[in-house]
């Protein structure tokens, strides 16, 4: 794991995709849990001295407050990450949070969603199913329903972790977007892999329908 030291920025930018900013713990097949921690903002524009694309964590308070969606134009601090692996975003901790143009959006009944994010209860209560990572970058980036998830693997029970990203999708299982790709080795010392094959989607989402 690299350790930085945490550096304030400030940013700018037009948001191009909200998100549910979310954090997986893996253990063998015999666990896989899902914590939802609030929103990442993806945006074009500007961070200190980067021009492009990245992305800033906030909190489900704020999303509350300034109701983010795509197309707004928005600026604020952040800062930069002290472990290269706790977030996917590229910021946390952001703050200064203003919006400086609020877009009109036709909220979508067909996929990808371009909705409003739903508070974290219900993704909590909706549960994830794996979604490959070409399904993620394409047609699925802008849905309220995607993420990508920092992922931590309990490798040596007690002693040693592994860490990576994975994408995941909370949408409707009737979605013809819908990608699983293929299925995930989960390592542990001296055992090898297993590979979560999908079957723990269905325990993750075994409280809703076809459609839901």
């Amino acid at each position: 794991m690299k350790v930085s030291e945490p550096e304030k920025i400030k940013w700018q930018g037009t948001i191009v995709s909200v998100q549910p900013r979310t954090t997986v713990w893996r253990y063998r097949l015999d666990n896989r849990t899902h914590y939802h921690r609030g929103y990442n903002l993806f945006l074009d524009g500007e961070a200190n001295d980067f021009s492009g694309r990245f992305s800033v964590a906030i909190s489900e308070m704020q999303q509350k407050k300034f109701v983010f969606r795509i197309g707004d134009e928005a600026l604020g601090t952040a800062w930069t990450k002290m472990y290269d692996v706790s977030d996917y975003a590229d910021y946390y901790r952001a703050g200064s949070l203003k919006v400086l143009n609020h877009a009109v959006q036709t909220e979508t009944a067909r996929p990808p969603y371009l909705i409003e994010p739903p508070d974290m209860a219900t993704y909590e209560r909706r549960g994830a199913r794996m979604l490959s990572a070409s399904s993620y970058k394409g047609k699925c980036f802008q849905c309220a329903w995607a993420t990508m998830a920092a992922v931590e693997i309990e490798y040596n029970w007690g002693v040693s972790k592994k860490y990576r990203f994975e994408s995941f999708c909370y949408g409707p299982k009737s979605c013809k977007l819908y990608k699983m790709g293929k299925p995930r080795a989960v390592p542990y010392k001296d055992s090898g892999s297993s590979y979560d094959e999908g079957w723990m989607d269905d325990l993750c989402t075994e409280n809703r329908g076809w459609d839901d």
